[in-house]
C-alpha cells in the first residue's frame, strides 16, 4: 500500500510539473512569438498559422495556378528567359527602339518587380541607372508613343495568389469577374476574358501584344528558342506552337513561381523563431493586431481580391506624369472597368513582399517610404481632392500608434517580408545574348553589358 501511495505521488508530481510547463516554449519562443501565433492563428481562416506559408517556386503541387496553363518544368524555364528577353521586342514604335526592352523594363527584381521609377516605361525608354529609376523618354519619341501605363505596375512577386490581375481586376472571366462578360467587349482589352484563362494568363496575353513583342516559328528558331517551346508546348499542333499565346502561358507559368518563402516571417512560420528579430516580431504583432493590417492583407501573400478606396492621389498628379492625365479611366480603378459608379477610385490590395527598394507606392506612386505609407494608412485620410468622400472605404479607419510601434511595423513590412534571396527568380543570360533587362545603348553603359 505504501509503494502505491509513492506512485500515486510521483504521477501527481509529474502531472503537476507537465500541466505548470505546458506553455514553457520549448524552441525558441519569447512572450512575443507566443502573442504573434495567438495574433495569427486568430485572424487565419484554418486557424493556423500555416495558412500563411508560401510554396517554394519548385512546389508546383501547391501553388496556385490555371487548370488551363497546368505549371511545368519546360514551361517555367521557357518563361523565366522570355520576360527578360529583349529580343523579342520587335514591334517597337521607332527603329532605334527595336531589341531593347522586356518584361523586365518594368518589373525589376532588386525593386521588388517593379519600375525603378514613378511610371514604368518599355517601348520608347533608354537608360536603367542603379535599380531600374534611369529609365527616360528617348529622344526619337514623342510622349503619346511611349509605351507607359497610366497607373504604376504592380508587383509580380507572388502573383499566383492574385484572382483577377490589374489595379481594376479586369482580366480573367473567373472569380470576381464571374457575371461581368457583357462588359468584356467594350474594351478590348477584356476580350481576352473569352478565352477562359484565370488573370494572370488573359493579362499576359493582351500584354505581350500590348507592349510590341513579337512571336513566330522563325522568331523562336532564330533565338534558340524553338525546342524550349517544342518540349513546353508538346501537347499542340507544330502551327499552334509559337506564338504570342504561348509565349504569354510560358512567362506566366514562371511567374506563378515568384515566391518570396525565404523572407524571415515565412522562416519564422517555418519554425525559425530567431528568423525575425524582435522588433519585426513586434511589429507583426501589430499588423495582425491593433494595427488592423490584416482586414485587407489577407492572403498567402498578404493581398486581397478585394477593391478598396483609400483617396490616394493618381500618377496624372504627379510634378511631370507621362502619357496620361485626370480623363483617363484607369483613374477610377474598379469602376473603370464595371462603370459602376459605386466601383469608382477602388483599387485592388496588392501584396507586401520586397517592398522596401520600390521606392514608389500606391497605385498613383504617390508615397516614397514603406514609412509614408503607414503613416497615411494609420491617419486615414484623403489626400486626393477628386475622390468623394462616399467612396472611401469603411475599413480606411484611423490607427493610433506610437512613435515605436510605427517603427516596429515599418521594420516587419520592409525587413520581415524582404526575401534577400529573389536573384534566384533571374537567369543568368537570355538566348538572344542581349542585355536584360533593357538593351539601348545607355542602359549596356548601366548595366555593364559593354
Amino acid at each position: 500500500m505504501q509503494n502505491l501511495h509513492k506512485r500515486m505521488l510521483v504521477a501527481l508530481i509529474t502531472l503537476w510539473a507537465l500541466s505548470s510547463c505546458k506553455h514553457d516554449p520549448i524552441d525558441g519562443s519569447t512572450d512575443v512569438d507566443l502573442t504573434l501565433i495567438e495574433n495569427i492563428q486568430s485572424v487565419s481562416p484554418t486557424g493556423d498559422e500555416s495558412y500563411f506559408l508560401l510554396p517554394s517556386s519548385s512546389d508546383f503541387e501547391n501553388i496556385p495556378q490555371d487548370p488551363k496553363n497546368p505549371l511545368s518544368w519546360e514551361k517555367v524555364e521557357l518563361g523565366k528567359m522570355l520576360f527578360f528577353e529583349t529580343g523579342i521586342a520587335l514591334g517597337a514604335n521607332h527603329p532605334s527602339a527595336v531589341g531593347t526592352y522586356s518584361c523586365a523594363s518594368c518589373h525589376v527584381p532588386s525593386a521588388g518587380f517593379l519600375p525603378g521609377n514613378s511610371q514604368g516605361m518599355a517601348d520608347g525608354a533608354i537608360g536603367f541607372g542603379v535599380n531600374g529609376e534611369g529609365r527616360t523618354i528617348s529622344p526619337m519619341y514623342q510622349e503619346d508613343r511611349v509605351d507607359v501605363q497610366g497607373n504604376r505596375p504592380l508587383s509580380v512577386l507572388n502573383v499566383a495568389y492574385v484572382s483577377n490581375t490589374s489595379w481594376n481586376g479586369q482580366f480573367g472571366g473567373n472569380n470576381v469577374n464571374v457575371g461581368t462578360e457583357s462588359l468584356w467587349d467594350l474594351d478590348h482589352s477584356t476580350e481576352v476574358n473569352h478565352l477562359g484563362y484565370h488573370g494572370l494568363e488573359s493579362q499576359n496575353i493582351e500584354g505581350v501584344k500590348l507592349h510590341r513583342m513579337m512571336m513566330d516559328e522563325n522568331i523562336a528558331d532564330s533565338l534558340g528558342y524553338k525546342l524550349y517551346f517544342d518540349r513546353a508546348f508538346a501537347e499542340r499542333s507544330e502551327n499552334e506552337r509559337y506564338n504570342l499565346e504561348t509565349t504569354a502561358l510560358a512567362i506566366s507559368a514562371y511567374l506563378r513561381t515568384l515566391t518570396t518563402d525565404e523572407a524571415p516571417f515565412q522562416k519564422w512560420l517555418n519554425g525559425d523563431r530567431y528568423a525575425m528579430t524582435e522588433s519585426q516580431k513586434n511589429g507583426a504583432v501589430l499588423f495582425f493586431g491593433d494595427a488592423q493590417c490584416f482586414y485587407c492583407h489577407k492572403s498567402p501573400a498578404l493581398q486581397s481580391n478585394e477593391f478598396h478606396a483609400l483617396g490616394t492621389k493618381g500618377i496624372y498628379q504627379l510634378p511631370n506624369p507621362v502619357a496620361t492625365s485626370k480623363d483617363d479611366r484607369r483613374n477610377l480603378g474598379r469602376g473603370g472597368f464595371t462603370n459602376d459608379v459605386a466601383d469608382y477610385y477602388k483599387f485592388q490590395v496588392p501584396q507586401l513582399y520586397n517592398l522596401k527598394n520600390a521606392g514608389f507606392y500606391f497605385h498613383g506612386s504617390s508615397k516614397h517610404s514603406i514609412k509614408e505609407v503607414v503613416a497615411y494608412k494609420s491617419l486615414a485620410k484623403s489626400e486626393n481632392p477628386d475622390v468623394p468622400r462616399s467612396q472611401i472605404s469603411d475599413r480606411f479607419q484611423e490607427v493610433n500608434l506610437s512613435n515605436s510601434e510605427v517603427d516596429q511595423l515599418v521594420d516587419f513590412i520592409e525587413n520581415g517580408l524582404y526575401d534577400p534571396n529573389i536573384e534566384r527568380h533571374v537567369p543568368d543570360f537570355v538566348l538572344s545574348g542581349n542585355c536584360f533587362p533593357n538593351n539601348d545603348p545607355m542602359s549596356k553603359v548601366h548595366l555593364g553589358c559593354e
